[in-house]
């Protein structure tokens, strides 16, 4: 790869971690944050990579990562496909043979997404202030090797989503739906709770990250 060709990335940090969530759960993994994000979610958690980061090429993205020695990596942001640049970046960490996922907001097309990366799309409920944003043609291109999430802070964000669930025959289509508790803002009992009650055909999930690094950066 030439200096010519070598694509170019803003980046806001490269570290490694522990996955906080979704179908890796617990795993250490190395994490690529873009820098950018077109949606303003009320309880984003991280607002330090909406401006900022540090150009990098792709090349000096793979070093870093590299030097982790970690077969994992997540792909986040911010939303990385904000940036055209990510989809040569996801392509070639799964050529090195990484396990990659990518980590969106659903608010952009998914298509172009190599199918070797699982998805981790979001479907923003209510509350989030973004539900107007969902591109719903994304759905078509979902598969068992993608995860849908919700971020649910409230009884109405749960109905949505349990709606969504029924009305887009999910459980069929993808590996795993992901329920989230907003940390601050529901209790994650009474969500399970609710889980439960309806036999809603999801993982309710907690933010390991949160509960151990409380958001620091870098984590």
């Amino acid at each position: 790869m030439t200096a010519s060709t070598d694509p170019e990335l803003r980046i806001t940090e490269i570290f490694h971690s522990l996955q906080g969530e979704a179908r890796s759960v617990g795993l250490p993994t190395v994490f690529v944050r873009l820098t950018g994000c077109p949606l303003r979610c009320v309880w984003c958690d991280t607002e330090y990579a909406f401006s900022g980061g540090k150009i990098l090429t792709l090349t000096q993205i793979l070093q870093q990562i590299k030097s982790f020695s970690c077969p994992r990596v997540c792909v986040t942001g911010g939303e990385p496909l904000a940036q055209p640049e990510s989809l040569p970046l996801l392509r070639q960490l799964c050529d090195e043979g990484y396990e990659v996922s990518l980590e969106t907001s659903g608010a952009l097309p998914i298509a172009d997404v190599d199918r070797r990366v699982s998805r981790v799309m979001d479907l923003k409920a209510p509350d989030s202030g973004e539900s107007h944003r969902n591109l719903w043609d994304n759905i078509a291109e979902l598969t068992p090797h993608d995860q849908i999430k919700f971020v649910i802070s409230s009884r109405r964000d749960y109905d949505w989503a349990r709606f969504k669930v029924d009305e887009l025959a999910l459980a069929g289509r993808v590996g795993d739906i992901l329920f989230s508790p907003t940390h601050g803002e529901l209790q994650a009992r009474e969500l399970a709770e609710w889980l439960l009650q309806d036999r809603v055909p999801g993982r309710f999930q907690l933010q390991l990250h949160k509960l151990l690094w409380n958001d620091a950066p870098g984590h």
